[in-house]
């Protein structure tokens, strides 16, 4: 143990960019850590469940008023997150917009408390406020990433983030699960139960982000830029990824097609397990378990494959593991198959969202980074919004084959393979590097 323990903190050392500190580089990893417990809890296991049966009390619009809540927040991040990245960068201010929207998204994730049978709106305007504000604090995020790392580690640095994220969702489950087991022993029903659930997350996701605050640091000078409107602003950062940057945009294309994919797997597990598989409540949360735990060791261990293999070999890498995954959920007629298809999933997942935001730290220059994730965010958010309509409308016309649903998933994977293979990263790099040459020219003057 202390031979080892001065080897590793020197790998450490090398994976962090000089003046980064390991208090520094955990204090980033917390916020993923922080929010996962809204996801996991929120949108896949709990609030979900527990607005289509109790709060719409089973009608048959529960689920599409939940999923348009859901994906009306996912437009407006669409809409406005070009604009406030670049805002965060030309005002050098992204560690308190991270501070505004955290603190939105702990504020909405308590609202979520006030839902009772019957609570429509309240339940929705929650649950839209606090995910729009947590889709705001995962791309601002990740913009400290590239500050952080250094341009050899930004894989194995994503994936320590990415893997301490799923403990934190796994930890947010857990307390969770403890809590309703108690309430249902008692015979309690789950309006009682459920808002003691919901004020857990938030508390959990208050406490452990504070580390964020107190000593990630803001090094990249304010760019000074003028900042256009919503609207125009996307339209302007879209061409100019076109003029300027075509190989980030293609990873953009790239990101908004297995993004959709994933999606599906992230809203819609539960949903296949419990129809095709014919999963138990039980089983369902199980499965959650195991796709978190799969996808903690995918992400921790796959950082350090990217570092070494490269950034675009790693994520076709992981893209052709979402298609085998696929193929054998979709053949998965014994209950032991389909638990090899939900590790092969965590895997991916974990990898591939790790992989995708090394990817875009990559290619982000210096003075632009909170708007360059802001973008990768728009593309995930689409995907987000597209991913499961897809899904939905393909079970609607099949007369709910959600087997051939989920086979047609995977031309997502498929699609953004295709489009990776068109993605230059040495070129990219190369843009990369004009564009942060540009922001020195640019400054000199001012600094003279």
């Amino acid at each position: 143990m202390n031979t080892a323990g001065p080897h590793a903190a020197s790998r450490l050392g090398e994976a962090l960019n000089p003046g980064v500190t390991k208090r520094e580089l955990w204090a980033w990893a917390m916020y993923d850590f922080a929010n996962s417990g809204y996801t996991t809890v929120v949108l896949t296991t709990v609030f979900s469940a527990y607005f289509v049966g109790v709060v719409a009390a089973g009608h048959a619009w529960g689920t599409l008023a939940f999923t348009s809540a859901l994906s009306f927040s996912y437009l407006f991040v669409m809409l406005t997150m070009p604009a406030l990245g670049t805002r965060a960068d030309a005002l050098a201010r992204r560690r308190r917009f991270l501070f505004i929207s955290t603190a939105g998204c702990v504020a909405g994730t308590a609202m979520l408390a006030l839902a009772g049978p019957g609570d429509i709106a309240i339940g929705l305007i929650a649950l839209a406020v606090s995910n729009y504000c947590y889709c705001v604090g995962e791309s601002l995020i990740a913009a400290f990433l590239p500050e952080i790392a250094r341009p050899q580690a930004l894989g194995r640095v994503s994936g320590w983030g990415w893997s301490f994220g799923y403990f934190g969702g796994m930890l947010a489950l857990g307390l969770s699960l403890l809590v309703a087991a108690r309430a249902e022993a008692a015979a309690l029903p789950a309006h009682t139960y459920v808002p003691w659930i919901m004020l857990l997350v938030a508390a959990l996701f208050a406490i452990a982000a504070i580390p964020s605050f107190l000593f990630l640091r803001e090094r990249t000078a304010a760019t000074h830029r003028v900042t256009e409107g919503v609207g125009q602003r996307l339209v302007t950062a879209w061409h100019d990824t076109g003029s300027n940057f075509p190989d980030f945009r293609r990873l953009l294309i790239c990101g908004a097609f297995y993004q959709a994919g994933i999606a599906v797997v992230v809203t819609l597990a539960a949903v296949y397990a419990s129809v095709a598989m014919g999963f138990t409540m039980a089983q369902t949360m199980l499965l959650v378990f195991t796709v978190n735990i799969a996808a903690a060791i995918g992400a921790f261990s796959f950082g350090h494959l990217q570092d070494r293999i490269g950034h675009k070999p790693a994520l076709a890498l992981t893209l052709f593991g979402w298609i085998l995954m696929v193929l054998v959920a979709y053949a998965a007629l014994q209950v032991w198959v389909f638990w090899v298809a939900a590790t092969l999933a965590g895997l991916c997942m974990g990898t591939s969202q790790s992989a995708g935001r090394a990817m875009v730290a990559a290619f982000a220059p210096p003075g632009r980074l909170a708007e360059f994730f802001s973008l990768w965010t728009f593309a995930i958010q689409l995907a987000a919004v597209i991913g499961p309509l897809f899904y939905g409308v393909i079970t609607w016309v099949s007369d709910g084959n959600h087997r051939l649903a989920l086979l047609f998933t995977g031309s997502f994977f498929v699609a953004g393979l295709i489009v990776l293979s068109a993605v230059d990263f040495s070129r990219g790099m190369r843009a990369r590097e004009q564009a942060r040459n540009s922001e020195l020219q640019a400054a000199a003057p001012g600094q003279s």
